[in-house]
């Protein structure tokens, strides 16, 4: 029988209880510093430190007002490629992180890693058709107009590069080897992704690729005409300080993606939750009381959401959460296998082949066995 989450559920643990009166979406106790560690303390139960960003949905747990059930929790924030070196090169210590999905794909199918083992919590998830930009001055006005062009990364190997390659592929046949493929040597998002990590810098075999010009970014690149188009997960700085050479591909990105969900179902997956697998062997009751606080921490940020209307700056956030609701449903950031298999199965897929990941790899090998039943009910 599966195992399910219910709203009822989170009422009786005494988290709503026990969270501070919002106002505007924010609570008033809500105080925690991105550069500071966010400990909750109950005495006689496991200490844990969980490590991510603080995302709108994640917050309640970072700052305490979700509790993990027998735990002591200690929240540390954390940025994605510094967690994902940790995690796979470094000393481990973190029970439970963050985690790019590609890159624990890539440790697992081909460095044979087993340390950790994923649960269907996914903090991050993004539809990438925002991310292609291009150089106006270089006649690229559609996705067929790639082929042949140079394509600017900062990190080849990246979750976000294989979903972009993947809807390339599939929606508009512009295959990898299509393209001249050029890594730049710095990365402009650094300072909010961290490093890339070196699971996120794989170069398969069959692709042109070389290395960009020294002291350039990806956004540098792009508006000196060392590359056509940029793929990318942030949003490069020339674009954000409004160059007028740097457009969109895609320019209603919006109308393309709620296009594509449509008609694949698919809501693409950037980040997992994974935990040590030494620590889940001593807790086996741990990796449900993690899912449960993060289900708890993202139901209270949907009830903060429909307030919005009435607090939010934005004068029409209540009109889109309205659509979003209509479209992708009331749940429409779920956690669970079972709610997340077809777009995990895309990314495996795009993976394979691409040439990153050696093998075809399954939900069943990736998360923990014990979290395969995990589901919501909102």
């Amino acid at each position: 029988m599966k195992k399910k989450y219910s709203r009822r559920d989170f009422l009786k643990t005494g988290a709503l209880a026990s969270s501070a009166v919002l106002v505007g979406g924010t609570s008033l106790t809500e105080s925690a510093s991105a550069e500071s560690m966010i400990s909750d303390k109950a005495s006689g139960a496991l200490d844990i430190t969980i490590a991510g960003y603080q995302l709108d949905h994640i917050r309640p747990l970072a700052d305490g007002r979700v509790h993990v059930e027998g735990c002591d929790t200690t929240f540390k924030p954390g940025k994605i490629g510094d967690l994902n070196t940790h995690v796979f090169s470094g000393p481990q210590k973190l029970e439970v992180t963050e985690i790019g999905l590609s890159p624990f794909m890539l440790a697992y199918a081909n460095q044979g890693f087993r340390d950790y083992s994923l649960i269907p919590v996914f903090p991050l998830r993004l539809f990438r058709h925002k991310s292609v930009f291009v150089n106006a001055d270089n006649g690229i006005k559609r996705p067929e107009d790639l082929k042949g062009r140079r394509v600017g990364t900062p990190g080849y190997s990246s979750t976000s590069l294989t979903w972009v390659r993947g809807f390339m592929q599939h929606e508009y046949g512009i295959m990898p080897e299509d393209i001249e493929w050029v890594v730049s040597a710095a990365d402009s998002s650094a300072k909010d992704a961290g490093k890339v990590s070196e699971q996120e810098s794989l170069l398969p075999k069959g692709i042109t690729v070389s290395v960009g010009p020294e002291g350039k970014d990806e956004s540098d690149m792009l508006i000196d005409g060392d590359v056509d188009a940029l793929f990318h997960a942030a949003e490069p700085k020339a674009f954000t300080a409004g160059h007028p050479k740097i457009k969109r591909l895609f320019p209603d990105s919006r109308a393309t993606e709620r296009d594509y969900y449509t008609r694949t179902g698919i809501f693409p997956i950037m980040h997992a939750v994974a935990m040590r697998n030494d620590v889940i062997e001593a807790h086996p009751w741990l990796p449900e009381a993690v899912f449960e606080a993060y289900s708890q921490a993202k139901q209270i940020h949907y009830e903060t959401m429909r307030m919005q209307w009435i607090y939010g700056t934005l004068p029409w956030f209540g009109q889109e959460f309205e659509e979003t609701r209509t479209l992708m449903g009331e749940n429409f950031w779920p956690y669970g296998i079972d709610a997340n298999r077809k777009t995990l199965d895309a990314l495996f897929q795009y993976s394979y082949e691409q040439g990153l990941a050696r093998k075809r790899l399954t939900v069943e090998e990736l998360f923990h066995p014990s979290s395969l039943q995990f589901t919501e009910v909102s």
